[in-house]
C-alpha cells in the first residue's frame, strides 16, 4: 500500500465509532507531516458534504470539487473532527488538495485547539 501524504485525500474507514465521532467510510484529508511521529499514524481531517451553514463554523473549509482532489460534489473539512488513524485504515486515494487548501484546514484545527 501506497503511504498517505499531506494533502492527499483518501477514503478512510473510520468504523468503529462512538458517540458523536466521525462513521463509516468517509473521504479524509491528511495534515501530518511525514517528518512527524514514529508510529503507522496519520493525523486527518474528513470532509463531508457540504451545507450552507457551515459558512458560520470557523472550524470548517470549503472544498470545490476538481479533476486534482477527486472530490466529487461541494465539500467541507471538518476540522473539529481531527484526528490519528493507523495507516491499515486507509482504503484508497482520490486526489490531492493544494498547499493553500492544506493551510486553511491546518489553521482550522489551529482554531480548534487554541493556537494562537
Amino acid at each position: 500500500m501506497t503511504t498517505p501524504n499531506r494533502g492527499e485525500i483518501w477514503r478512510v474507514r473510520f468504523d468503529p465509532a462512538e458517540g458523536d465521532e466521525i462513521k463509516k467510510i468517509r473521504t479524509a484529508v491528511v495534515v501530518s507531516r511525514s517528518a512527524v511521529g514514529r508510529l503507522r499514524l496519520k493525523i486527518v481531517v474528513p470532509i463531508t458534504e457540504w451545507k450552507p451553514k457551515y459558512v458560520a463554523y470557523p472550524w470548517f473549509v470549503h472544498l470545490l470539487p476538481s479533476t486534482t482532489n477527486g472530490l466529487s460534489k461541494e465539500s467541507g473539512a471538518d476540522a473539529f473532527q481531527v484526528k490519528s488513524v493507523s495507516e491499515t485504515r486507509f482504503l484508497n486515494r482520490l486526489g490531492e488538495l493544494t498547499s493553500q487548501e492544506v493551510d486553511e484546514i491546518a489553521s482550522a484545527v489551529a482554531i480548534c485547539v487554541g493556537a494562537p
